[in-house]
Order: C-alpha cells, then sequence, then structure tokens
C-alpha cells in the first residue's frame, strides 16, 4: 500500500467515524451510484475513432493507426526517425510486454533531459478528440509533462463517445481511483507571450497517438 493510499484511507475512516459506521456494502454502494444524474449528451452521427483523430489533429496533434499491439515499437520507431530524436525513451510500464528494439528505455519517471516519452492512455473520448491518463507505477505523470515529444498508444476500443462514460471507465478501474487524472487534448500552448501560439508552454511540442485495432 503507497502513502497516497495509507493517506486517503485514514482520512476516508475519520469521516466513517464521524458518520458512525463502516465501509459501505455493494448493495448500498449500488443504491448511490444510481442516484448520480445522467446528463443529455450532444448527439454523435460520426463513427467514433474517425471523430476522435478529426478532434485531436485540429489541435496540432498527431496519429497513425496500427493493427495490433505488435506493431506499435514499429510505429514509435517510424515517429523517432522522422523527428530526428536521439534513440532513448521513457517507456510506460503498462507496455513492458514490447520490445523496443534499438531504442534505450526505461520505465521510470520522465528525467528533465528526456527527449520522449512512451505511454498507454486509459481511454479517448471522441467528443472533444482527447486522451484521458491516470497516473501510477506503470504511467508516471512526468510522462505526460516533461518530455518534448510524448507518444501514446490508445486501443481503438477504448474510444468513448463523452466524457462521462470516459468517467465512468475511470471509476471501473481495477486498481482504483488514481491520484491524478490528466485530459491531453494536443500539444501544450498558451498565447500570453504577444497573442501568438507558443507550443510547449507546460508540457510537450509534440504528442503523436499510436490508435491500435
Amino acid at each position: 500500500m503507497t502513502a497516497a493510499t495509507n493517506a486517503r484511507e485514514a482520512i476516508l475512516n475519520s469521516v466513517r467515524s464521524a458518520l458512525r459506521r463502516g465501509p459501505l456494502d455493494d448493495a448500498r454502494r449500488a443504491e448511490l451510484d444510481a442516484r448520480r444524474p445522467h446528463h443529455t449528451r450532444p448527439a454523435q452521427d460520426e463513427e467514433l475513432v474517425a471523430r476522435f483523430i478529426r478532434k485531436f489533429e485540429s489541435r496540432a496533434g498527431t496519429t497513425v493507426r496500427v493493427a495490433n499491439r505488435a506493431e506499435v515499437p514499429a510505429a514509435v520507431e517510424a515517429y523517432r526517425a522522422d523527428k530526428g530524436l536521439p534513440a532513448h525513451a521513457a517507456v510506460g510500464a503498462a507496455l513492458q510486454d514490447l520490445a523496443f528494439p534499438g531504442l534505450e528505455i526505461h520505465h521510470d519517471p520522465a528525467g528533465i533531459s528526456e527527449t520522449m516519452a512512451v505511454s498507454q492512455a486509459l481511454a479517448g473520448i471522441a467528443e472533444p478528440g482527447s486522451l484521458m491518463m491516470a497516473s501510477g507505477p506503470a504511467s508516471p505523470i512526468t510522462h505526460n509533462f516533461v518530455p518534448d515529444d510524448h507518444v501514446v498508444v490508445l486501443d481503438a476500443g477504448a474510444i468513448v463517445g463523452h466524457f462521462e462514460e470516459a468517467w465512468e471507465v475511470l471509476r471501473a478501474r481495477a486498481e482504483g481511483m488514481p491520484r491524478a487524472t490528466n485530459i491531453i487534448s494536443g500539444p501544450s500552448r498558451t498565447a500570453d507571450v504577444e497573442q501568438t501560439i507558443q507550443l510547449g508552454a507546460h508540457g510537450p511540442r509534440r504528442v503523436h497517438v499510436i490508435i491500435v485495432g
């Protein structure tokens, strides 16, 4: 159990103590979940993957599709070579089942000198064309912010239509709720300097999504 989990449990136990009850059973949880409002969601007449690609690329992000997970390393190498990046990267442990020939990798958080990170997305959201990233040991949050180039692996089947569905995916994680969740909608940008768009303001200059399937 991590320090963050210990702190969370301590807070929840304090609340339960004040309410003079223990953890909720499954029946009570289901009853409370059923009370959550179901918001009206905009209709979508576009296939989910196509909409995700269109919206994500409209904000200077790039995408490529591969047939299966085994093709991911080649797609990463093609991107690295095209951008002329050094042959090393921080790769999330969620991708440790893949081999990256010719690429020096590590599964640790990204350091200040890191040029590229490769991560697994929890979900894609077609409505805005955004990625949902859940922090944790297998997906260090520094991968989302430190390197200039961030390559994200997204399973086509993990693309949902609306934000509300993405929150359901997050709640259903076997590992529980992450300490942090990031929604990424393309490269970092700002227009604070002379009203001119600058990429890489507080995160990657380039975000490239490899859609699997």
